[in-house]
């Protein structure tokens, strides 16, 4: 993700303007933000959702406060809008070819989800991550893979810390049970940084008009 300073900074250069700063802005976001969109609509549709997820960032960014954790949950609830949106016009959560049946009733280690909250990989474990139910998948993603305190995350969801905090252990629970079990996921828990940590904010607002509205191309 980036230090967060440089994000908050990059954050309120981007709302005065600098179309550098907001490249920098989406290259730290863009990739976990298309992963919490995956799990959602799937891969056939996510980048054309996280597309005009970031479109819609651009246009509302003036009026964003906040630093870089804020900006994350933001981000992620303009996402998740996006994506609700996208599969309430398709009529159903997309399949991702398998059911929780597989994620339950293997018996693991009680180290290895702590070792999954340490650290997922993108592609194949997001894959898994979305078998999960959709609470559980995204209060994983959200926690873990966007990197977002428990309160900023049930503030994305519009649900309670202590709900998102018992939906992310749950599903670390099942995912660190498949893992533990696929030699084909073995070397996955290695790969993202550890979970964040709730820590006092210093919020910045700003309120510039962009110099122009961004398109998928500048980013």
């Amino acid at each position: 993700m980036g230090d967060d300073a440089e994000l908050t900074a990059a954050v309120l250069a981007a709302q005065h303007g600098d179309e550098t700063a907001f490249r920098t802005v989406y290259r730290a976001v863009h990739p976990r933000l298309l992963g919490y969109v995956r799990t959602l609509v799937g891969d056939p549709d996510a980048e054309d959702v996280t597309s005009e997820a970031w479109l819609q960032i651009a246009r509302d960014l003036e009026r964003f406060t906040g630093d870089a954790d804020r900006f994350r949950g933001w981000a992620a609830r303009i996402a998740r809008n996006r994506a609700l949106d996208h599969i309430r016009m398709r009529g159903r959560r997309p399949a991702t070819g398998g059911d929780e049946t597989e994620l339950a009733g293997r018996a693991a280690d009680s180290d290895t989800a702590g070792e999954a909250i340490e650290a997922l990989a993108t592609g194949r474990t997001l894959g898994l991550i979305a078998r999960l139910p959709q609470d559980q998948a995204e209060a994983v993603v959200l926690r873990v893979v966007m990197g977002l305190d428990a309160k900023t995350a049930a503030d994305t969801l519009g649900k309670r810390p202590g709900a998102v905090r018992t939906a992310a252990h749950r599903g670390l629970r099942k995912l660190a049970e498949l893992l533990g079990d696929d030699p084909e996921t073995a070397g996955v828990l290695d790969a993202l940084p550890p979970q964040r940590r709730p820590r006092s904010r210093t919020v910045t607002s700003a309120g510039v008009t962009h110099a122009r509205t961004r398109t998928q191309r500048d980013m």
